[in-house]
């Protein structure tokens, strides 16, 4: 993997995981979580999203590659 692609993919990560709890502390997804015990759906996959872009980015930059 090229060393510019794994850089963008681990700070977009970066980005995705602060938004992604910034919404699971939101009012919408505190209301959601004390009906339903869950929170909701967008702060779930912006955390996901945000942690698979830090794993592979983190693995890209690791492995090495191009320059």
């Amino acid at each position: 993997m090229n060393k510019p692609i794994a850089i963008a993919l681990l700070v977009i990560g970066v980005i995705l995981l602060i938004f992604g709890l910034n919404a699971g502390d939101s009012l919408a997804s505190n209301v959601k979580e004390t009906v339903t015990g869950t929170p909701t759906d967008k702060s779930m996959w912006l955390i996901i999203g945000g942690v698979a872009g830090i794993i592979v980015g983190g693995v890209g930059l690791l492995r090495g590659g191009k320059a």
